[in-house]
């Protein structure tokens, strides 16, 4: 029955003629009051959760997602347990089959056609026109699920609704309905797609004659027509009553926010369509649901709002949804926006790898300025040492001139100054440039793999290389205490009391129990130790040997004795 009398038809005849009725005016404002405050109250329950929440959300149910399907998958083996514990009567495979169908249709296509291929084979057997009906519409819906529009029709153009009951032909008639408008989405072009909306909306004013009114059934396909047909604010009306009204499964849920993200997108308000599209994509997950087309959605509006992180991480579950259940028309949907997120991760990739030459480049010229100061320094150390050996010669040669010779000390009292403050300059800066620009080097590598670009801005405009040779020491001595609070106990004990180290109020560590310290901790190599202390290797060697020596064990036991040294 495809013409039905419902009083929204005659809504617009009935409001004209009462509105000589100022009773009928007043009652009508009450109403819209009424209906604003619905609106503003569901607004507001909407809002409670934002888009970032529910994307954190979406991100831990898509790991999580194996094991709502393991659950799912669990359910079937219960349920084919179950059935194979029972009596074998046609009427009893035809309940089973129908079951199983019942779990697979929106998880696989390829297991539910199975069994509803059984269903109607089961039926012709019964030779029962009922189940024979209402396996076709089964398969009817799986292939009309799977993308293939044809073959759907095909099936569904073979059924006669005669003498059929009330349910059957609800759901045959909603499935018709469901069938055009999905062909009409499909080929969305201004041609077809007006035709087939206009036949979907038939089909679905016939279906609501036979569902109750008050079910979530009824009320659904009354907002999905409404939407289909243009009234908006309707649909509106009815899919927020669904969403705020009632408790809904997760499947009917993810049915309603999708099906609500549509009058969103049209109306461009695409935050708000966002965040019913990401509730309908979570309770999709939950329900195992891959028969979906929310979170193909969402990667679209995503991808249109420039987080193509969030895009990408849709899109491949998307695919693998598609992929999973076997819908074709998901798989060219899909394609046709995949390329183009991948593309946009590339674009992203290229400018981050320009950021990283630039900051590169700018680490490189420093290390040259490195290289150019300590060559400086090199040579002006080489000429005070010359200077020294002149003056020196000079003081020897030239001891009876005392006017000359005094002349010559003030100068070689100077030079010795200058020379002072040249090496330690030499080696603070030289240590502290070398050291920061490695550490520099290491952060700057680790922040733009992390892509943390306004970090890295603000490490390079705050660079400080003079204060951090003695906190890294004092840090070193700090976390290696924590280590090996009983070092210094024991490394004292390898010694004569009269040779043990005594360390100063203010100090950890010393040089002769860092040398040692970094043997504990597995650094062996001289050269790496006076790298790091910045000594040169032949005194790391001296140091060592001279410690050796004084030590109450032979010298080749020495080191073996401090790795034995224990941590906490």
């Amino acid at each position: 029955m495809l013409n039905q009398n419902y009083s929204d038809k005659l809504l617009p005849d009935y409001l004209i003629s009462r509105l000589k009725d100022s009773v009928a005016r007043r009652n009508i404002m009450k109403y819209t009051i009424a209906f604003l405050l619905l609106l503003i109250t569901c607004y507001r329950l909407h809002s409670q959760v934002t888009n970032e929440e529910l994307m954190r959300e979406l991100d831990v149910t898509i790991r999580q997602a194996p094991t709502y399907d393991a659950q799912k998958q669990q359910k079937i083996r219960q349920v084919k347990q179950s059935l194979q514990t029972q009596n074998n009567s046609l009427y009893h495979q035809f309940d089973s089959y129908s079951r199983l169908y019942e779990e697979y249709k929106i998880f696989n296509y390829d297991s539910a056609y199975s069994y509803a291929r059984l269903l109607q084979q089961t039926a012709r057997q019964l030779n029962d026109s009922l189940r024979i009906t209402y396996a076709k519409i089964r398969i009817g819906f799986t292939l009309l699920s799977a993308g293939m529009f044809k073959e759907t029709l095909d099936t569904l153009s073979q059924i006669n609704m005669k003498n059929m009951p009330e349910s059957v032909r609800a759901e045959y008639y909603s499935l018709m309905g469901r069938f055009y408008f999905d062909l009409g989405d499909f080929d969305n072009d201004p041609y077809h797609t007006p035709v087939y909306v206009t036949k979907g909306s038939m089909y679905f004013d016939s279906a609501l004659h036979y569902f109750p009114e008050n079910g979530f059934d009824h009320r659904y396909y009354i907002g999905l027509k409404n939407i289909k047909s243009g009234n908006r604010s309707t649909a509106l009306q009815t899919f927020r009553q669904l969403l705020n009204g009632q408790q809904l499964t997760d499947h009917q849920l993810a049915l309603v926010a999708s099906t609500l993200s549509d009058f969103y997108i049209q109306n461009g308000n695409t935050d708000s369509a966002i965040n019913l599209l990401l509730r309908a994509a979570i309770a999709d997950i939950k329900s195992s649901t891959k028969e979906t087309s929310a979170i193909f959605n969402l990667a679209g509006l995503l991808y249109k709002k420039k987080d193509v992180k969030n895009a990408s991480l849709c899109i491949n579950q998307a695919i693998a949804d598609a992929v999973f259940y076997g819908a074709r028309q998901r798989k060219v949907q899909v394609g046709s926006i995949l390329p183009l997120i991948e593309s946009e991760k590339l674009n992203m990739v290229e400018n981050q790898k320009k950021v990283l030459i630039t900051y590169a480049t700018i680490v490189t010229l420093l290390f040259i300025l490195v290289i150019v100061l300590a060559i400086v320094i090199f040579r002006q150390v080489k000429k005070l040492k010359l200077a020294q050996k002149v003056i020196s010669d000079a003081h020897h040669k030239e001891q009876a001139i005392n006017h000359q010779l005094a002349e010559v000390n003030e100068k070689l009292s100077d030079a010795n100054k200058i020379k002072e403050e040249y090496i330690g300059y030499f080696f603070n800066a030289n240590a502290e440039f070398f050291n920061k620009i490695e550490r520099f080097k290491k952060l700057l590598e680790q922040k733009i793999s992390d892509r943390k670009l306004e970090e890295i801005r603000f490490i390079v405009n705050n660079i400080d290389l003079r204060k951090e040779k003695d906190e890294l020491l004092r840090n070193f001595d700090k976390a290696f205490l924590k280590l090996f609070p009983h070092f210094v106990t024991a490394f004292n004990a390898l010694f004569r009391e009269e040779d043990q180290t005594a360390l100063k109020d203010d100090e950890l560590l010393n040089t002769d129990l860092r040398i040692f310290a970094l043997i504990r901790m597995g650094i062996h190599d001289s050269e790496k130790i006076a790298h790091i202390l910045q000594y040169s290797v032949n005194t790391i060697n001296t140091y060592k040997t001279k410690i050796k020596n004084k030590s109450l064990v032979p010298n080749e036991e020495f080191e073996q004795r401090i790795m034995n040294i224990k941590t906490v």
